[in-house]
């Protein structure tokens, strides 16, 4: 009787991998970032309402605009442009132009993958300009500032059973343009073109400021 010794061999696994190089290059594509210089250019005034920080301070209507801190340039808070672009609760551009059932992932889309920024000394503010040249703030009037143009807005809104509540508000009138620069992260949620579209159709049914669709409607006049 002969005696045989079976062997058992494990199949080998293969390993396959990737030069560093082309690893490299991989990775780095799937990171590229979008960076596009854009400038609104308004169609109509746009309204400032800035709110003091708490509901005991009250403003007169010369301070509800935003300026640089320590300088007299008038600007925008990029976070505003944000809130146009991903705002759940106010009349943002995806909860007023798309699907009822989609514009809040629109709106989660925009505020994780993209930031608005202004010029390198300040970019939390972003300068308006007229003819290209940034829109200073002057001295007011009882009514108006002559050097930027600034002129009060008064109306009376009604609150429940009808309670008036006036309101006084500084409007920059026409031309005005806002730039910025927009930074697209990448991701699968939402592309340029959306975004872009957002701000095109959005300039004209909600537009930028207080008293939104109203005041401070704007078309898209530079994307690059």
């Amino acid at each position: 009787m002969t005696n045989e010794t079976k062997t058992e061999t494990t199949p080998k696994m293969t390993v396959k991998t990737i030069p560093t190089d082309q690893a490299a290059t991989h990775s780095d594509a799937r990171l590229d970032m979008i960076i596009r210089e854009v400038r609104l250019v308004g169609l109509t005034d746009v309204m400032f309402d800035r709110y003091a920080g708490d509901n005991n301070t009250k403003l007169t209507w010369d301070q509800k605009i935003y300026m640089v801190p320590g300088s007299n340039q008038l600007v925008l808070p990029s976070v505003n442009v944000m809130s146009f672009l991903s705002a759940h609760n106010t009349n943002s551009a995806p909860k007023r132009l798309r699907d009822v059932r989609k514009y809040k992932a629109i709106c989660n889309a925009c505020l994780s993958f993209t930031q608005v920024l202004g010029p390198d000394e300040h970019p939390q503010f972003l300068p308006f300009t007229r003819e290209g040249e940034p829109i200073e703030v002057g001295a007011f009037g009882d009514d108006r500032d002559e050097t930027s143009g600034l002129y009060l807005h008064r109306s009376v809104a009604r609150l429940d059973k009808g309670i008036p509540n006036p309101k006084e508000r500084p409007t920059l009138p026409l031309p005005w343009a806002l730039d910025f620069t927009l930074k697209i992260f990448p991701n699968k949620e939402i592309k340029e073109q959306e975004i872009k579209n957002l701000f095109e159709e959005g300039g004209l049914a909600v537009g930028l400021g207080t008293f939104r669709g109203v005041y401070g409607k704007f078309v898209v006049d530079k994307w690059e």
